[in-house]
């Protein structure tokens, strides 16, 4: 089932030209988060011309269905397609076409990867001991995954495990970095509306002040992270990013509201009693009560922990990284940067792991930075990755 090494490499050879296209061509003509209608299309057309079976969800998502012959599990491959609202300033031959928008995180080498390894593992259909379902997601970063999980991506047939790679700029070519366990923030949004008792700035005792409120929130909820959490277990960070309320210096407002997002490597329930979001439900409402004032707390939207299946983990590691492609180094790495890959993997065991995407000797830049770039030599290796995951567990 591994297939002769031969017939892979020189397909990955022949392909270079077909993948560099690809993500080059997407990044010229980057789209946002559910308007993907030219990216859907080429998705759609090329797993169609393989032979697939294409279906749409979430409005621009495609879906392709490869069946093997052989009786076995469905694994789901992932890639994402939509870009950010950057202006971009890199100037390339593929820089972006269009203004104010521009793929500045690595999801049209995603696309690009995954649509070239679907060709070559629907040419090996008939040795296929199961199936495979190529999930390209749009609006990730708006977590378009629970579109496709609400429209069924996870059933007819059932999925049973999900695989999914994102480029790292950070990381170095060569390398890949992955982990059993917690790999990617669980984020949410919050949004917290203070309600007190306006007055005069000269009679504050008449008045219940929820500026004053919104400052003791922002210095308690501080403590999650400092004296009620692991630092180096479940690290976890607290950001206001808003504040509004107020109409005058010498008014005291009836109300404040403050937004912002809370990042954790929390492996367990996000509304269990020991959560980060429980905490700070608890302590919201306990400084909430000690200033007299009212309050409602919202968490508008955002994804659980990315948490690595330690079985899929250590397959990876030994059956594909580290026997198949020996060459590359493989080290742990884990960020608080977020990742609604975590939707599929708290439902079917999963997998997801970094690929060096930053060229020695060149600048690098992170990721959502107008100037972000990936080394595109990686790109083969991507789609190499893709094809003996999915052999390997399909064996």
């Amino acid at each position: 089932m591994r297939g002769p090494l031969k017939d892979i490499c020189q397909f990955i050879r022949d392909s270079r030209e077909e993948v560099l296209h690809f993500r080059r061509d997407f990044h010229a003509n980057p789209e946002l988060g559910l308007a993907e209608h030219r990216t859907g299309k080429i998705v759609a057309d090329y797993l169609s011309e393989c032979g697939l079976e294409v279906c749409r969800l979430n409005s621009t998502g495609v879906v392709g269905l490869l069946r093997g012959e052989g009786k076995g599990p469905t694994l789901l491959m992932r890639a994402d397609m939509d870009a950010l609202p950057i202006q971009e300033e890199n100037e390339t031959i593929y820089s972006s076409t269009v203004d104010g928008v521009m793929h500045a995180c690595g999801h049209d080498a995603h696309t690009a990867m995954l649509m070239v390894a679907a060709k070559y593992l629907s040419r090996r259909k008939s040795e296929l001991n199961g199936n495979i379902k190529f999930v390209f997601e749009p609006n990730e970063e708006n977590i378009g995954a629970l579109g496709m999980i609400e429209e069924g991506v996870l059933d007819n047939p059932k999925v049973d495990a999900c695989v999914g790679l994102h480029v790292w700029s950070p990381l170095e070519s060569g390398k890949i970095g992955v982990k059993a366990g917690p790999v990617m923030a669980g984020m949410q949004h919050f949004k917290i509306t203070i309600t007190g008792k306006g007055g005069h700035t000269a009679t504050p005792q008449s008045a219940i002040d929820p500026v004053l409120v919104s400052a003791a929130v922002i210095q308690a909820v501080q403590t999650i992270q400092t004296r009620e959490l692991d630092a180096l277990h479940e690290p976890t960070v607290i950001m206001f990013g808003s504040i509004a309320g107020g109409s005058a210096a010498n008014i005291i407002p009836d109300s404040v509201t403050m937004e912002g997002t809370i990042r954790y490597l929390y492996d367990g329930d996000d509304n269990g009693e020991n959560s980060p979001l429980s905490r700070f439900r608890r302590i919201v409402k306990g400084v909430c009560e000690t200033y007299r004032a009212d309050h409602e707390l919202e968490f508008p939207y955002g994804h659980p922990t990315v948490v690595n299946d330690p079985s899929f983990s250590s397959f990876f590691t030994s059956r594909v990284a580290g026997k198949m492609l020996p060459e590359l180094e493989v080290e742990p790495l884990v960020t608080l940067a977020g990742e609604d890959f975590s939707e599929f993997a708290s439902r079917v065991p999963g997998l997801f792991y970094f690929l060096g995407a930053g060229k020695p000797g060149v600048e690098i830049f992170p990721h959502h930075h107008p100037r972000f770039d990936i080394d595109e030599s990686i790109l083969e290796v991507g789609v190499e990755l893709h094809i003996r995951t999915a052999l390997e567990y399909l064996e």
